[in-house]
C-alpha cells in the first residue's frame, strides 16, 4: 500500500490556501449531558473541517471518519477539544472545526392536566481549535407569540403564531456548565406562551389565555431573551434571533440581537 500514489499530498502551485475543507452531513451517534438523567444518547449531523496550506493539493477525507470511529461512544461536549486536537494532528492542519446539530428531548408537563410528553429541540455544538479554542452552544426553541397590535385594535381575539427563537452562546465553561435545559427554559419564558407536544382541553384553554395576557412583538421576544442572557454572569457572547411565522401575513417577522461582554 505504501507504493500507491498519495495525490492529496502532491504539490499545488496556485498559491491558494483553503480556510475549511472536510466532510459534511455525517449522521453519527453522540452523548449529551442530561440535567435530570445524567446522559442522553442522540444522533447528530456532523460537519468536520480543517484548513489546508496552499502547497497541498488536498486533504485526506477518510481520516475524518477514522477520527469519529476512534471516539465512538465518547463524542460529547467534554471531548470536543480532544477530537479537534486529533483532527489537527492527523490531518497536519493548523486549525480544526467541528459542528454538531442534533435533536434533544425534554419531558414536559402540560400546565393544568400535568400530562407528560417529550418535547424535541434542535441543538448545536460548534467547536474550533487554532491557536486558541472556541466553543459555541446553540438551541432553537419554538414559542407562541400573540400580536399586541392585533389584540389592541380587535374587538374579538388577536392573531397569534408559532415563533422560532434561535440562540447561540459562548460561556466560561471552566467556571460553570450551562445546561441545555436551563437555556431552553430561559428562552421559553420570553414568549407569549410555551409550546407543548401534548395538551388536553383544559391545557389549551390555559395556554391560549396565557398568550392573550402576554402579547409580544418579535422585537419584544429578542429583547426579553437578551435581558435574560445578560443576567447570566458566565455568558461572554450571545446571538438571539426570532422569526415569527405570521398567521395573517404572507411573510415572517424577524429580529436579531448580538452582544459581546
Amino acid at each position: 500500500m505504501s507504493s500507491m500514489p498519495d495525490l492529496q499530498q502532491s504539490r499545488d502551485d496556485r498559491n491558494i490556501p483553503i480556510d475549511k475543507v472536510g466532510v459534511k452531513n455525517i449522521r453519527y451517534p453522540i452523548v449529551v449531558l442530561d440535567k435530570s438523567r445524567d446522559k442522553q444518547h442522540t444522533v447528530a449531523r456532523i460537519n468536520m473541517y480543517v484548513d489546508l496550506p496552499h502547497h497541498f493539493k488536498g486533504t485526506h477525507m477518510s481520516r475524518f471518519i477514522e477520527i469519529l470511529n476512534q471516539h465512538h461512544g465518547e463524542i460529547s461536549i467534554e471531548r470536543m477539544d480532544t477530537i479537534l486536537q486529533d483532527m489537527k494532528d492527523r490531518l497536519e492542519a493548523s486549525s480544526a472545526h467541528l459542528e454538531l446539530e442534533f435533536p434533544y428531548f425534554i419531558e414536559k408537563q402540560a400546565p393544568v392536566s400535568r400530562a407528560r410528553s417529550l418535547m424535541e429541540y434542535q441543538c448545536q455544538m460548534i467547536g474550533s481549535l487554532g491557536d486558541e479554542a472556541d466553543f459555541v452552544l446553540g438551541v432553537t426553541v419554538p414559542v407562541t407569540s400573540l400580536c399586541p397590535c392585533s389584540r389592541e385594535i380587535s374587538e374579538r381575539g388577536a392573531h397569534n403564531q408559532r415563533s422560532s427563537v434561535s440562540v447561540r452562546i459562548r460561556y466560561r465553561s471552566d467556571r460553570h456548565h450551562i445546561w441545555l435545559e436551563d437555556l431552553i427554559e430561559w428562552i421559553e419564558s420570553c414568549g407569549s406562551a410555551p409550546i407543548y407536544s401534548l395538551l388536553k382541553r383544559e391545557d389549551e384553554k390555559a395556554v391560549t389565555e396565557q398568550a392573550y395576557d402576554n402579547p409580544m412583538f418579535v422585537e419584544d421576544i429578542v429583547r426579553a431573551v437578551t435581558v435574560k442572557l445578560q443576567s447570566v454572569e458566565d455568558i461572554e457572547w450571545f446571538r438571539v434571533e426570532c422569526e415569527n411565522f405570521e398567521s395573517i401575513h404572507n411573510h415572517s417577522a424577524y429580529a436579531l440581537v448580538e452582544q459581546r461582554r
